[in-house]
């Protein structure tokens, strides 16, 4: 995917003048760095102090454990898999290789490699993930617990052919900011894990070509801070990886500076990305997982490294913590609303432990969980280790007071969104909230008022989610779209007109009317209702009812305005079996063993088609994770709204 003039146009459109010229010096600093370079500041005498109270490491549980080290060994072994594609390659990878398309990335100054071009390129994600190096934090990490050596000799022989290969400013992983700040807190991790390991000072410290390496992408984060409308989660990712480095790797002469420089960034920007409420303002539940997992390993730096934290930080990150814990399910599965890439901060576990479990029980170490929070029961590696460095925050010797929700939130009015919950772990999410973030919104989805319902953490009405950024936009767009979404297009468009990948030029407008979320919990009903006005002269309104004593969820869509054709959708999860006659849905699935069922009556005023897998144009497909996708069965009801009447849809759960 190549960025056309008009794009270029679009893109700017979109900036205030400030942001314009910040970015007119970030092109002017790009050429004159193209020849001047400056060297690496002699260093002597460094030494790594940041290292892990003593008794941290085995206070991970055995479980954990296991886990990590079947992982460690199974990429040992060269195996690894990244966004749907397995490799065998990672005993000695090409860091410039894209196991997907085959193709690799040039060669070159690194503002020059067109990395948005998947022909020139290759798919960027897949060749930037490898070297975000959190592999090599789960080989550190499975050294620190076991004393295998192995372990060890294969994450410095892996670092060394990473430096050796991509010299400062040259090639693709100099592009991006945040795979720079990711990358440094890698590293500091890495020291840390291997600080028992008698080669660990050699390869860091002692080690001009690691010292050259930290200290240019330190120069770098300094010189290139995502700006203005580009001020969202990686701008977060790029300050916590300098402010960590900055900390652990304190060596030089601009350390102080750059310390200083990335927390208050830090500090700004947790504020400016998280609502009052707790939940990040992207609307993009996988970012919020990532800003918090950023969020922590900076106040963990902090914490080992003796540098205060203002109050802000920690009350932003326990804020989302807390929030995190309001909108899980029963099975501690957050929404899957916006954009998606599996994105993490820090990465010390093998599969099998919970990322949003882990969040919560650091959450529950750190800031004390309360008594509404839902039970974490699995174990992980990363939640001791953080909490061994995080320190207690207290104001004049004593804990600050802080005002913490007394019962489970339901309706976050900044953000929009309701949590509906009934018997038997029902759960509903209602989306009436801003369009992203920003004057670019990049990670929203053209989903307003859509829902989104569980039983017992399968996906009944499910979010579809992101599958691809660059080099398949018909994909990209059909994931971010309305048709997209469990909601009503009107007239073949959009509720917001996308301007590019991550660039919306328009924006819809969604006002709540009703938000009653905590009827449903004693047997009474929840309500909700909303409106958007992202169709020029139309207005969609939607209301939603959750009765517990019918185990019933009613949905009411209206359009007012003029007549126009209009399509509803619903996609099913991938679980769930569905036969349609007419304007009925009966729905069937399995949940540990048991079956389930419910019956889903549609609007008869519209004509029903089920649709499955479909490529020419994409529909019926749910993605599980980046990268990866799977067919599953989208109803689709087609007709014409002219006001007189609603859309009702009846969705009802037996037993």
């Amino acid at each position: 995917m190549t960025m056309s003039t008009g794009w270029y146009l679009r893109r700017l459109s979109r900036m205030g003048p400030r942001e314009v010229g910040g970015r007119v010096g970030d092109a002017v600093r790009r050429r004159r760095w193209r020849s001047a370079r400056p060297d690496c500041p002699s260093v002597t005498g460094a030494r790594f102090t940041a290292v892990l109270p003593a008794g941290t490491v085995a206070a991970v549980p055995p479980d954990a454990v296991k886990r990590l080290v079947a992982e460690a060994d199974r990429l040992m072994a060269g195996h690894g898999g990244y966004f749907g594609v397995e490799r065998d390659d990672l005993t000695d990878p090409d860091w410039w290789y894209d196991p997907k398309t085959g193709r690799r990335a040039p060669w070159g100054y690194a503002f020059d490699v067109p990395y948005r071009n998947e022909e020139a390129v290759g798919d960027i994600k897949q060749i930037w993930e490898l070297s975000r190096h959190q592999y090599l934090t789960v080989l550190a990490a499975a050294y620190a617990v076991t004393g295998d050596e192995r372990y060890a000799e294969r994450v410095a022989e892996h670092l060394r052919s990473w430096w050796a290969a991509n010299a400062p400013l040259r090639g693709v992983h100099w592009t991006s900011g945040i795979e720079l700040g990711i990358r440094l807190l890698s590293w500091v991790w890495i020291r840390r894990l291997l600080d028992g390991w008698p080669g660990a000072a050699g390869l860091f410290e002692g080690n001009p070509v690691a010292l050259r390496q930290i200290w240019h992408h330190q120069r770098w984060l300094a010189a290139f801070p995502s700006r203005g409308s580009s001020a969202n989660n990686h701008v977060i990712a790029e300050a916590a990886g300098q402010f960590a480095a900055a900390c652990a790797f304190g060596w030089f002469p601009s350390s102080a500076r750059w310390r200083a420089d990335a927390l208050r960034s830090l500090e700004r920007h947790l504020r400016g990305n998280t609502f009052a409420s707790g939940l990040n303002r992207e609307l993009a539940t996988e970012y919020h997982g990532l800003v918090l997992e950023l969020g922590l390993a900076a106040v963990a730096e902090a914490g080992a490294a003796g540098v205060p934290v203002p109050a802000t930080v920690r009350l932003v990150l326990l804020r989302m913590t807390d929030a995190l814990a309001a909108v899980v399910d029963g099975r501690l599965r957050p929404p899957r609303q916006g954009d998606a890439d599996d994105g993490h901060g820090l990465v010390v576990d093998g599969p099998g432990s919970d990322r949003w479990g882990s969040l919560l029980a650091t959450g529950d170490a750190v800031f004390g969980r309360l008594a509404w929070w839902p039970e974490v029961t699995g174990t992980d590696v990363r939640t001791p280790l953080l909490a061994a460095l995080i320190r207690p925050y207290t104001e004049n010797g004593a804990a600050p007071a802080v005002t913490r929700p007394a019962s489970r939130p339901t309706h976050f009015a900044d953000a929009g969104m309701a949590i509906l919950r009934g018997p038997s772990e029902i759960w509903c999410r209602c989306d009436g909230g801003p369009h992203g973030f920003l004057s670019i919104a990049a990670h929203a989805h053209a989903d307003a008022l859509s829902v989104e319902v569980r039983h017992d953490g399968v996906d009944v009405l499910a979010d579809p989610g992101t599958y691809c950024y660059h080099g398949q936009p018909e994909w990209r767009r059909y994931f971010r779209s309305t048709l997209g979404h469990n909601t009503l297009q009107w007239d073949g468009a959009d509720q917001s007109v996308s301007g590019g990948p991550f660039l919306w030029t328009r924006h819809a407008r969604s006002r709540v009317l009703v938000a009653d979320a905590s009827g449903a919990s004693d047997g009474g009903t929840a309500r909700w209702c909303a409106e958007h006005d992202g169709y020029q002269g139309v207005v969609h309104r939607r209301r939603v009812e959750l009765t517990a004593a019918s185990r019933e969820l009613r949905v009411v869509d209206e359009v007012s305005g003029e007549r126009g054709p209009v399509r509803l959708a619903f996609h099913l999860g991938p679980a769930i079996a569905a036969e349609l006659v007419e304007n009925r849905a009966a729905l069937s699935w399995t949940r540990d063993g048991e079956d389930r069922s419910a019956v889903l009556d549609l609007p008869g005023q519209l004509t029903w088609r089920a649709h499955r897998g479909e490529s020419d144009p994409p529909l019926g497909w749910y993605s599980a994770g980046f990268g990866r996708k799977e067919p599953t069965t989208t109803l689709v009801g087609t007709g014409f709204a002219d006001g007189a009447e609603g859309f009702t849809t009846v969705l009802r759960f037996h037993g």
